[in-house]
């Protein structure tokens, strides 16, 4: 897989991106101050990935309905039992008591002006 640095890729911009990915090249990582952080793709190639997560998405689904693992019934039954679900949870837990404030530490008075130092006095 090709690599691209932040800096070839502020200062070649998309040209950097083009030619890391020609050759067939289907995909190029970007790292930043050497870690990799990105990666670059064609269009094409992304919206392919995303059609295999739907795709994986659809057959989980399938799975779950041959397993039996569903729930037949009214719109009005469902968000009952979804508010019923709201319920157990919030009954099981509580939520996190708010943070103390910090305590402002009290400063030293400042010293009081020397005579004849004064800005005023110049």
């Amino acid at each position: 897989m090709a690599h691209i640095t932040a800096n070839d890729l502020k200062t070649r911009g998309i040209a950097a991106i083009e030619a890391s990915l020609a050759g067939g090249r289907l995909e190029a990582i970007v790292s930043v101050r050497g870690a990799d952080r990105y990666v670059v793709m064609d269009l094409a190639h992304y919206q392919h990935l995303r059609e295999c997560e739907l795709e994986a998405a659809l057959a989980e689904s399938r799975a779950d309905i041959a397993a039996g693992r569903f729930v037949s019934e009214s719109p009005a039954a469902h968000v009952a039992r979804l508010q019923a679900l709201i319920a157990d949870q919030d009954a099981g837990h509580t939520l996190p008591k708010p943070a103390a404030k910090k305590a402002v530490r009290n400063r030293a008075p400042r010293a009081p002006a020397r005579p004849g130092k004064s800005k005023t006095a110049r």
